[in-house]
């Protein structure tokens, strides 16, 4: 009896063997298009060392991606796993119930991840995270190393002689800055960009302790440098879409772009013999401390009523993991949020090095949570104060009033 008993666990061992493990089908939904090709060999990394899983990736159009995604997951056919935008833009869809809590025992490698880049993905009003944060974004200039060169010109130390190397370009019939203002967002950029280290480090402090508004001196000064170095944009930069700036730097035909740390791959992809140098625009003197703007992109999430939530937590685990982090600043030319991650490309440590002096990009990561967005109010001014339509003065103003709606410490 025994010898069938064993004969029969033999044969029941084998049978289970045999059978096929329980294949496990995952959707991962993004606005991040154009890495496509880059997420699918990260997903073929994740697969490769998870038998059974299998992880289907869908984009959207940026723009549009956030309605999308939130009229997907109120009538029950959202993806398992995710991208989410960080700060507000995370909280209009974690506070729905839409997104899986995320925790330390459930992904332990978050307990190493810097607070501010888990600050981005947690909800205010409860302290609990939602997302796995992606990507540290800067906010800076950036500009063609061989223009530079061939025209004598250094990185500047001080305002003026910002103004006097892009009077330089000017003078030499190369236009000195690419951008132009009729992509609504940039006209928020490159306040960041540009006028960072004009504000410093002081009003951006009072600011966040309820002692200053945007009607600062120190702010309404930003505004009037930021009127002032338009002067070194393209003709016409009112009509000019980002796209278009793009191309006039990319191309050769201007020296610098006031943009993100996040255009580099782009401007390599469009001309791979370029040539880029990165550098904080500088304040008013040389002792004052050069600023860069920076915030999280945003976050992977899993969706809390899906039907595949073991599975999704350990792509969650993967994409915190030191060997996801170093794949992604590899290969997608951007700063990973990941502990431990080390830059091949030289541009890429020289940003990490001036992210040391930062400040937030102001209306993303604080301005994002009601309505009328700091964002939508500054962008509108931007716009306006350089087509000569308001005074920095009244900008500040308008901004402040906007915010006056739901900012309490503005309501005071």
């Amino acid at each position: 009896m025994n010898k069938t008993i064993i004969r029969l666990g033999a044969a029941m061992g084998a049978l289970l063997v045999a059978l096929p493990v329980m294949a496990q089908d995952l959707t991962f939904w993004s606005w991040r298009q154009e890495d496509r090709a880059q997420y699918e060999q990260f997903i073929d990394t994740f697969e490769a060392a998870n038998p059974g899983i299998t992880v289907k990736f869908e984009t959207f159009e940026a723009a549009n991606y956030n309605t999308i995604l939130s009229t997907a997951l109120a009538g029950g056919t959202g993806p398992d796993l995710m991208m989410v935008r960080a700060y507000g833009g995370m909280e209009n869809v974690a506070s729905a119930g839409y997104l899986e809590p995320l925790t330390v025992e459930a992904i332990p490698a978050l307990a190493d991840f810097a607070p501010s880049a888990l600050a981005a993905e947690t909800m205010r009003s409860d302290q609990t995270l939602y997302a796995v944060p992606f990507a540290s974004q800067t906010q800076l200039v950036i500009y063609n190393k061989g223009i530079f060169d061939a025209n004598g010109i250094t990185e500047p130390q001080t305002w003026d002689e910002l103004i006097a190397a892009s009077q330089k370009l000017k003078d030499a019939g190369i236009m000195p800055f690419a951008n132009g203002t009729a992509t609504a967002w940039q006209n928020e950029t490159i306040v960041g960009d540009l006028v960072s280290s004009i504000m410093g480090k002081g009003f951006y402090d009072d600011l966040i302790a309820g002692k200053a508004d945007f009607t600062d001196p120190r702010y309404v000064e930003a505004l009037a440098k930021l009127k002032e170095i338009s002067a070194y944009f393209p003709d016409g930069f009112i009509g000019l879409d980002y796209p278009s700036a793009q191309q006039l730097f990319s191309s050769g035909m201007a020296a610098m772009f006031a943009g993100g740390s996040y255009e580099l791959a782009t401007f390599k992809t469009q001309n791979p013999d370029i040539e880029l140098g990165v550098f904080a625009a500088p304040g008013k003197t040389a002792e004052d401390e050069k600023l860069v703007a920076i915030y999280y992109d945003g976050g992977y999430a899993a969706n809390a009523h899906g039907a595949n939530k073991e599975a999704a937590l350990k792509f969650l685990n993967y994409v915190a993991s030191l060997e996801f982090g170093q794949a992604f600043a590899n290969t997608l030319n951007n700063i990973s949020t990941v502990p431990g991650v080390t830059f091949e490309n030289p541009l890429l440590a020289e940003i990490a090095e001036l992210n040391t002096s930062a400040i937030p990009y102001l209306m993303l990561v604080h301005f994002r949570y009601g309505e009328p967005s700091g964002s939508v109010l500054l962008q509108a001014e931007v716009q306006k104060l350089l087509a000569g339509q308001t005074t920095p003065e009244a900008a500040g103003a308008a901004v402040t009033e906007g915010l006056k709606a739901w900012y309490e410490p503005f309501q005071k």
